[in-house]
């Protein structure tokens, strides 16, 4: 007999909260205890400055999810009040709230984006053991080229340190590289392969400016950004790009990944995976290039913590048009441990909810259910990111 009303499927809920899961993308928590501000600025991604008196970061959709499903694993009921929560929080410490929020959220293997803010959060061995998982890393493109730029050679043969600087990665355990060119500049630029003669040219001009700056070093030149996802590409690299919402240094005009087109038009034969993270609220263009595409992968990470409530309807729209060997889960935390547990509570919660009610509809089988969940949880991303499975 079919469930017309589509309740979700208590023997898949059962699955679902089984699944170890592979976060293909992530930062590391916090490393030491800090403010109550501090805690509340990260629960907004698009404004990093200090909040006005009368805006709350647990007065979100965000902040209501932590308060609903982190506050059970402080010893709080759930729902508990900002100031309660808070206090709990804090007498607990960093470090063990870093370890209860990590340890619950069943991740097996952590991707862990190594470019942004490190000396604030932990890094891939501190990762690894405050979860009991394990930590690979992700290299940052635009942070290698910074790097680069900065030392004494400068410019002199840029193009053959950088290329040199992706294999040592390999070579050290890298796993992939990533992106940021939603920040510095969006995808509506020239993204075609650069000559060797314009990568000096572009080399020594940076590195000039860097000469006469006071600033550190930051990759705005469209020649070196298109370049450094090229070399990914040649490095056999699976490539990594922010796409969507993010903090006020973007403009969300110019991260529509359709615009991309040329890029992935250009790499498409190469096979090497690109992989479009977050995506909110452009997922349904992901979902198409990702049928369209061969090498084309999303998920809807970072959005579903943002999102929180509607976390069900965004995940059901991942699954829209991408096939099912093309979505991946990610969490995106950064900074507060609740980020990391989240995004694994909030997916765990949106797919027993989605695809347990296409099961009970009798729109899927419980074993296509099964299958396809197994394959965003960590399947697809031990294949991308050719993973050793867990012992």
């Amino acid at each position: 007999m079919v469930n017309l009303a589509g309740a979700p499927s208590p023997e898949l809920a059962e699955f679902v909260e089984t699944l170890e899961l592979v976060d293909h993308h992530v930062h590391g928590a916090f490393r030491t205890d800090g403010s109550r501000s501090r805690f509340e600025n990260a629960l907004n991604e698009a404004n990093t400055a200090a909040l006005p008196d009368f805006v709350s970061g647990f007065d979100s959709q965000l902040g209501f999810a932590v308060r609903r499903w982190c506050a059970p694993l402080l010893d709080l009921k759930p729902h508990a009040e900002g100031d309660e929560y808070w206090t709990a929080r804090a007498a607990l410490g960093e470090e063990e709230v870093t370890r209860r929020f990590l340890t619950a959220a069943g991740v097996s293997d952590w991707l862990v984006d190594t470019g942004f803010a490190a000396n604030e959060v932990l890094g891939l061995s501190e990762m690894a053991s405050a979860s009991g998982g394990r930590s690979l890393e992700i290299i940052r493109l635009e942070a290698i080229a910074e790097q680069l730029i900065g030392e004494e050679a400068g410019a002199q043969d840029y193009a053959r340190r950088f290329r040199g600087a992706l294999e040592d990665a390999k070579a050290a355990g890298c796993v992939g590289a990533k992106s940021v060119l939603a920040y510095r500049g969006g995808f509506d630029i020239d993204l075609s392969r650069p000559s060797d003669a314009a990568v000096r040219a572009a080399a020594s001009g940076w590195r000039a400016s860097t000469e006469r700056a006071t600033a550190p070093p930051r990759l705005m030149d469209a020649t070196l950004l298109g370049f450094g996802l090229f070399a990914a590409i040649d490095a056999g690299l699976p490539l990594q790009f922010h796409v969507g919402f993010g903090d006020r240094d973007l403009d969300l005009r110019t991260v529509n990944p359709l615009l991309l087109l040329p890029f992935l038009r250009a790499t498409d034969q190469s096979r090497v995976p690109v992989l479009l993270l977050h995506c909110y609220p452009f997922e349904r263009e992901a979902g198409y290039l990702a049928q369209a595409f061969g090498n084309v992968y999303l998920d809807v990470g970072l959005a579903l913590n943002y999102v929180g409530a509607q976390s069900t309807s965004l995940l059901a729209r991942s699954y829209e048009l991408a096939p099912f060997s093309k979505v991946l889960y990610s969490s995106d935390g950064w900074g507060p441990a609740e980020l990391h547990y989240l995004g694994s509570r909030l997916w765990r919660c949106a797919a027993s909810e989605v695809i347990g009610g296409w099961v009970a509809r009798g729109d899927w089988s419980m074993t296509d259910a099964k299958r396809v969940l197994e394959l965003s949880a960590a399947g697809n991303a031990r294949r991308l990111y050719q993973l050793e499975a867990p012992r």
